[in-house]
């Protein structure tokens, strides 16, 4: 094996080797820096599990800079350059957007699977640029583009590695370079996969197909997706090809947070136990916080994470009203929760650009204002490489005991939110924020009931995965109390220029 820069543990090295040797069989060397054609027909799926801390994301890294130092080629749902029998290439996965941002923020450039599933069709010309900035041809001369567009097209490529970004630094619109969207009908090659426990049986059989070579990185502690059974795509793997890191790394670093977090493995451990070391806890280090009341000024940007859909709809409304929101519109600032695309089958490419520029279900979204149109909304999508965009908008806020949501902002048709200010656990899965609260009342209910999945108390996998969300604050909520607001919401703290491609469609 090559000895990387990092020091590895036994169990990291051995992952290394492993994940290495998968790859040589297929054609890629890494000890050597070669790579080999693709063979026809051969196929290989390989589960690389741990807990939070355990090292999976940085193993993930370095196994991406190796790949690129023998010669693979990194694609994304942007562009992927002209087919070459000899080309080899890596695509780095997520389940969402959010979760393919973390990944960004560290170095890996990573896209979700829904732009892997759908690609872009560019313009001749355009395509001309995007091979450009990829490395493959000279630099082209197109008419109505200056130098310093090119240039400035080029300084954004080499930080975001997205074709679309790059283009739109150029000053042009998407309706300029492209032309429809198709879903993917030939196979890539080389898929790693983070996140892979939010996976569901079909995404899986999907990314089957598109790749011969599939890497799996994910946590077996979570939760598994809602419509599984407790079961997750690790389970379909068979057992040879599947290992699990067991070594917690950023534990010993001092981290009690994640000290907290695998405590819940100890099987004799319960619920009142378990509130006592956090209470414990939070005396000794500050980034644990024995809380009182749910801190408002942090659900405009980190959600409270609940248990019950009871608990979030009441925490919703009680933030709405002491923000001093009226009922028949939004406030800019309010955090808003992608819901999903409503519209008819003939807008398929309307719905692609959506689901394009981040709008896809789950995606965490800021309220800007009204658009120029009734029913548009310009938005923030959080995580998203270029993040603001205007969309025809149908938001949803729902009501304590109501069956109906109230609707106070909507087009006939377009992007379907729910509001953000709370969110379940198992949609706050893919997440991580800087400070994170959780409803510590919503997991007694479910201790009290008794409930498990995949063998193990549901309330220590739902207090497992709302704990490892938090990056560098834990907030543990005791009582069902709301404080009031420091001050108004607000979006200037909010990065990005304006989006030059408006999703508009008729309202």
């Amino acid at each position: 094996m090559t000895q990387p820069t990092l020091q590895y543990s036994d169990d990291q090295a051995e992952a290394y080797d492993r994940v290495s040797d998968v790859l040589r069989a297929n054609g890629v060397d890494l000890e050597e820096g070669l790579c080999l054609p693709a063979t026809e027909g051969r196929s290989s799926v390989m589960a690389l599990m741990g807990k939070a801390g355990s090292g999976k994301t940085m193993l993930l890294s370095e196994m991406v800079k190796g790949l690129e130092a023998a010669g693979v080629e990194t694609v994304s749902g942007d562009y992927e350059g002209k087919p070459r029998k000899d080309r080899r290439t890596l695509a780095i996965l997520a389940p969402t957007n959010k979760a393919a941002s973390v990944l960004r923020m560290r170095g890996v450039p990573a896209t979700t699977i829904h732009r892997i599933l759908y690609t872009p069709v560019y313009d001749p010309d355009y395509e001309r640029i995007a091979e450009w900035l990829m490395g493959n041809e000279d630099q082209p001369e197109i008419e109505g583009l200056t130098e310093e567009a090119l240039a400035r097209a080029q300084a954004s490529y080499e930080v975001h590695k997205s074709i679309p970004a790059a283009l739109a630094a150029a000053g042009l619109r998407g309706s300029d370079f492209i032309t429809g969207w198709k879903r993917r009908d030939d196979p890539l090659d080389i898929g790693f996969v983070d996140e892979a426990s939010m996976l569901d049986d079909r995404q899986y059989e999907d990314l089957r197909e598109i790749f011969p070579t599939l890497f799996l990185f994910g946590d077996p502690a979570q939760l598994a997706p809602v419509n599984q059974s407790g079961k997750m795509v690790f389970d379909a793997v068979p057992e040879p090809a599947r290992m699990e890191l067991s070594r917690v790394h950023r534990q010993e670093a001092g981290n009690p947070i994640l000290d907290l977090a695998h405590a819940l493995a100890d099987p004799q451990l319960g619920f009142e136990d378990f509130e006592r070391m956090v209470e414990q806890t939070a005396r000794k280090d500050d980034r644990v916080v024995w809380g009182q009341r749910v801190e408002v000024d942090l659900m405009a940007r980190s959600p409270v994470l609940v248990w019950r859909n009871a608990t979030r709809i009441r925490l919703i409304n009680a933030f709405r009203q002491v923000h001093g929101a009226p009922e028949d519109d939004l406030l800019p600032g309010e955090p808003l929760i992608c819901d999903g695309i409503e519209l008819p089958m003939k807008h398929r490419k309307k719905r692609l650009d959506l689901e394009a520029r981040g709008l896809i279900k789950g995606a965490q979204v800021i309220y800007l204002g009204a658009g120029r149109k009734p029913g548009f909304s310009k938005l923030h999508v959080v995580g998203a490489i270029e993040p603001q965009v205007s969309a025809a908008s149908i938001v949803k806020i729902e009501k304590p005991d109501e069956e109906e949501p109230f609707i106070p902002y909507a087009a006939r048709m377009g992007a379907a939110f729910l509001h953000g200010a709370a969110v379940t656990i198992h949609k706050a899965q893919g997440s991580q924020w800087d400070a994170v609260q959780v409803f510590a009342p919503d997991l007694y209910a479910a201790a009290r009931m008794g409930r498990t999945e995949a063998g193990q108390p549901l309330w220590k996998r739902l207090a497992y995965v709302a704990i490892t969300r938090a990056q560098s604050r834990l907030y543990w909520v005791v009582r069902n109390r709301l404080s009031r607001p420091s001050g108004p919401l607000r979006v200037d703290d909010l990065g990005g220029a304006p989006a030059p491609l408006s999703l508009q469609m008729q309202s």
